[in-house]
């Protein structure tokens, strides 16, 4: 599995505040994403549904929804686990990551 490398902490971050910027891109995507324990499509699966649950639909669900499309997740999948996540997470958050989702996968549609 090819090692995953982020620098968007240190970009956006890194003058303003370097521990943050450490914590994201050495913690979170250098150890944390590459720990082998949980597969890649598993791991974009639990990250889509936890930012759902907290409501994050910005920039960064759209790229974890991105990297879930690149790792397998497939167009009818996301749609069943948007819809169950719906269920405990709240319906009004499912609507918003839908939006995102159509566009993501787009091109997948029939």
């Amino acid at each position: 599995m090819e090692k995953i490398v982020q620098t968007a902490g240190r970009d956006a971050l890194g003058t303003f505040a370097p521990d943050f910027a450490h914590f994201n891109d050495d913690v979170l995507f250098g150890e944390n994403w590459n720990n082998t324990d949980i597969d890649r499509k598993t791991r974009c699966i639990i990250t889509v549904v936890a930012l759902m649950s907290s409501g994050i639909t910005d920039s960064s669900l759209t790229y974890h929804l991105e990297n879930a499309k690149a790792h397998g997740v497939t167009r009818a999948e996301i749609a069943a686990i948007v819809t169950h996540a719906a269920f405990y997470v709240g319906w009004p958050k499912a609507w918003a990551v839908f939006r995102l989702a159509k566009e993501v996968w787009k091109d997948d549609e029939p």
